[in-house]
């Protein structure tokens, strides 16, 4: 028995000395959980409990967890409840991304509140820093500071910083500071007793950035502050107050609404009583102002979703009159929200509100989609900003169309198509009335043994009218015209791949796809019809193209392979029959059977070089009708150099350039010109310099616009006025915008 109590004493001896020597950590000391039965692990070098004040105490290296975050210092004393602890020394708190920490604090773990003194806090959600001898936390997402500092800025030293007397701030709210002082890179460059800035990233009702330009000529200064309102979770709404000197307070209003992902929408309209006193002229378009003019632009998109197949939308684009985005091409809503997809719900003008559009069609449509047919019920207004007055204009209320896609009509080879349609065309001056039509076709493919398709196609036209103005005319008053369509098309194609053996590209394939249509449609009178129907030519032609192509593929720096077409050149030109075998003598033209070459080349050598042409020659006059091309040079830092240059015989000739530098990588200068080359006059010249950092941007930029003045003869320069454009644009990322 001796024996036994000496190797058991032994044993503790030994036990005692291993635990003391051992530099490690103390097991894990698992409490059961705090007073709302969460769990709650501490970890620490040592742990004492005091009985009689019922606290633990935690010394060295002291790591806490508990639901929803975790707590690290050098010294914590943590009540037996797990509710209140007091941390000191080297105290770090994170809950989910964000960080507070200090010299002591004092946390209610249950509440995640408390006051840590000397302490600094990273919001994740706005990327923002605090700091203050005295922060507290006395919510989920909300702060007071005292002697407080605040920045977006990373780093020891930021960049900008705002400092004062107390701060209160609320995330996705607003932080409200007393005594502020804005200080970049610790100097104090302005004062404020009492600043409000937006501390959100979610939409909430305030102010939004404002716009500051200065035009020397036509607006003069522009001032404009847009007001959000957060009016519910499914609807928003922004008003625009802006000020020109020049022309007057214009008001506006967005109204955005989500009320089910079926049901959508978005409604703005401006007005302005416009002040100015102007007189020119513009594509034969002249105006005399000289007394204030009401003017407004008014844009509804909404849709609602029956069902995946079955929706109703509407399309409402209407202003005041034809000079409204030639005066407010600098800045407007439509060029703001312009998005050339469909991809963002609520940003999606289709059109580029300036001073080249030349005309708006407002539509409301409702679809029904079959799995075979397609029912479209259509009424659309046009607004030609080409002409002086509207009423001639040929508008549609309603157009209801059934199309039936090609399909194998009864489960034969033969393919069905059809496409019908009743067309009400409406004006105040000019012929208007009813219009039916009914255009069913079949055709035939044949596939030559997988070395050409072969695709016989026929079709019949049907059109039928009834006018219902009162003007006397040598075309009659109802009718129809009959008349057929046959076709013949042949394609192929053939391929070759090369093995180059590059070190990137190994393979490039080249493709040759030769295609032949013949078309036929039969001569009938048509000098019966109303204006309204467009006449359908006698045609007896032949047209045919040919398209290159290349494809390469190569491996990037990953060894992932990837295929680009790097080449396509496709020429295409018609041949008409008819003209070949015109009657030279009845006529005295020669016969010019060939018509315009049409070409399309596509050249990208390079992952950062492009060259596009879309041109069209004609032979029998050896000039080029159409010539188009864009040459695009970037790089992987996002420098970019495009050049274009449009050309439609007697109509328009124009070079555009623009470019972008990346200086450095927080320095972007860029440039754009657009030059006429019909009247030999710069349209429009743009520099910008833009200086952004991880916190801020500046960016200045000056432009001149020349207004335009063209007389009744044709282009004329005389009396024309440049315009400039001063604008400062500074960003405090986190705060918001300004500028002048």
């Amino acid at each position: 028995m001796k024996m036994m109590m000496q190797n058991a004493l032994s044993l503790i001896i030994l036990l005692f000395l291993i635990f003391q020597a051992a530099p490690g950590r103390c097991a894990e000391n698992v409490i059961s959980g705090d007073s709302s039965g969460d769990p709650l692990t501490l970890e620490a070098d040592s742990v004492s409990y005091d009985h009689g004040k019922n606290v633990y105490h935690a010394q060295g290296r002291v790591f806490i967890t508990y639901s929803g975050g975790e707590l690290t210092a050098d010294h914590v004393f943590l009540e037996a409840e797990g509710d209140q602890a007091r941390a000191e020394g080297n105290v770090v708190i994170r809950s989910d991304q964000d960080t507070l920490e200090g010299d002591r604090i004092d946390f209610d773990i249950r509440s995640k509140t408390g006051v840590v003194y000397q302490g600094k806090a990273f919001i994740a959600r706005n990327h923002f820093y605090l700091a203050g001898d005295r922060i507290e936390k006395t919510g989920d997402a909300v702060y007071r500071v005292d002697g407080a500092r605040a920045t977006t800025c990373d780093g020891a030293c930021p960049d900008w910083q705002l400092t004062g007397e107390r701060l209160d701030v609320t995330v996705e709210g607003y932080g409200r500071l007393k005594h502020t002082k804005l200080r970049v890179r610790g100097v104090p460059i302005l004062y404020v007793p009492y600043l409000i800035f937006p501390a959100k990233t979610k939409r909430q009702t305030g102010l939004l950035s404002p716009y500051f330009a200065y035009s020397d000529n036509k607006l003069g200064m522009d001032v404009e502050i847009p007001f959000f309102w957060a009016i519910s979770d499914d609807m928003d709404a922004t008003f625009y107050q802006r000020y020109m000197d020049k022309r007057g307070y214009k008001q506006g209003v967005e109204l955005r609404y989500f009320t089910s992902p079926r049901n959508f929408g978005v409604l703005y309209g401006d007005f302005i009583n416009d002040t100015g006193r102007l007189t020119e002229t513009a594509g034969g378009i002249s105006r005399d102002w000289r007394s204030d003019h009401q003017r407004w632009s008014l844009y509804l998109n909404h849709e609602t979703l029956f069902s995946p197949d079955f929706y109703f939308r509407t399309d409402i684009r209407k202003v005041s009159d034809s000079w409204y985005f030639k005066d407010f091409s600098s800045h407007n809503y439509y060029l703001s929200h312009y998005a050339a997809t469909e991809d963002q719900r609520f940003r999606k003008v289709p059109f580029i509100g300036n001073e080249a559009l030349g005309s708006l069609e407002s539509t409301a449509r409702i679809v029904k989609n079959w799995s075979l047919y397609n029912m479209t019920v259509l009424g659309s207004y046009t607004d030609n900003f080409a002409v002086s007055s509207n009423e001639a204009t040929l508008q549609k209320y309603p157009e209801i169309t059934l199309t039936g896609t090609k399909h194998p009509l009864f489960g034969s080879p033969v393919n069905f198509e059809m496409t019908t349609a009743y067309v009400y065309f409406y004006r105040d001056v000019g012929q208007k009335g009813h219009f039916y039509e009914l255009k069913p076709a079949v055709s035939f493919p044949l596939n030559l043994g997988g070395y050409a398709q072969i695709t016989p196609e026929f079709g019949v036209w049907e059109t039928l009218w009834q006018r219902d103005d009162q003007q006397q005319t040598l075309t009659d008053k109802q009718g129809h015209r009959s008349l057929y369509r046959a076709a013949l098309n042949v394609t192929t194609e053939v391929s070759r791949v090369f093995n180059v053996g590059g070190s990137s590209v190994d393979k490039i394939r080249h493709g040759v796809k030769p295609e032949l249509s013949y078309t036929y449609i039969p001569d009938v009178i048509q000098n019966h019809l109303p204006d309204y129907i467009a006449p359908v030519p006698e045609q007896h032609t032949l047209s045919y193209g040919l398209t290159n192509s290349f494809l390469a593929r190569w491996k990037d720096k990953d060894g992932r392979t990837n295929y680009r077409e790097f080449l396509r050149l496709k020429l295409a030109q018609i041949y008409d029959i008819k003209e070949s075998g015109r009657d030279v003598a009845a006529t005295g033209n020669d016969r010019k059977p060939f018509g315009d070459v049409v070409l399309e080349f596509d050249f990208t050598p390079l992952q950062y070089l492009s060259f596009l042409a879309r041109n069209k020659y004609s032979v029998n006059d050896a000039i080029w009708r159409q010539a188009n091309y864009d040459l695009t040079l970037s790089s992987a830092r996002g420098d970019t150099a495009v050049l274009g240059y449009r050309y439609t015989q007697n109509t328009i000739e124009e070079i555009n350039l623009s470019l972008k530098a990346v200086m450095t990588k927080s320095l972007d200068v860029s440039y754009q010109h657009r030059r006429n080359q019909l009247i030999s006059k710069d349209f429009e010249k743009r520099l910008g310099v833009r200086y952004h950092h991880q916190c801020w941007s500046v960016e200045l930029s000056y432009a001149e616009t020349l207004n335009t003045t063209i007389n009744q003869a044709g282009i004329s320069v005389e009396g024309d006025k440049i315009d400039r454009t001063y604008m400062v644009n500074l960003s405090l990322y986190g705060l918001g915008t300004v500028g002048k």
